[in-house]
């Protein structure tokens, strides 16, 4: 699915006709995956069992960011880091930014900004583990 998706890219950022179009229905048909060709994903991105995935069109993935099966990235432009691990079922929603080597647990539902290097779980998603010094755990809805 990442070749597929790639030179759908390519041919969309090429203003190739129709072709983006049909590789973007063929994703959906044989991956019951929905990935359009405006979604902007960065270098060694990895899709676990390619199953279920729903991109935005205004999502922006950064590099090396495995994406597992029934992930959702809806209703607005989340910005993914680099090397980003995000688990099976999450859910991102909104114009959230996720910063560089996070790991967002299975069924997670982040609806605020991340920061770099933590581990968020739950509903809503809530940093269990830091590697920065001093900080403990905290509600990503208490920030703001």
């Amino acid at each position: 699915m990442e070749r597929m998706y790639y030179l759908m890219r390519k041919l969309h950022l090429m203003n190739v006709p129709f072709l983006p179009r049909l590789i973007m229905l063929l994703i959906r048909f044989l991956y019951n995956s929905f990935i359009p060709p405006e979604t902007s994903i960065g270098k060694n991105v990895s899709f676990g069992h390619k199953l279920g995935i729903v991109l935005h069109r205004k999502a922006v993935i950064g590099d090396r960011v495995r994406i597992r099966h029934q992930v959702t990235m809806g209703s607005g432009g989340a910005k993914i880091g680099n090397d980003v691990d995000v688990g099976c079922g999450a859910k991102l929603i909104g114009n959230i930014v996720v910063g560089d080597r996070v790991k967002i647990g299975a069924n997670a539902v982040v609806v605020k900004d991340v920061p770099s290097d933590v581990v968020v779980v739950g509903i809503p998603a809530k940093i269990v583990r830091t590697d920065k010094p001093n900080t403990h755990s905290r509600n990503l809805d208490s920030e703001s």
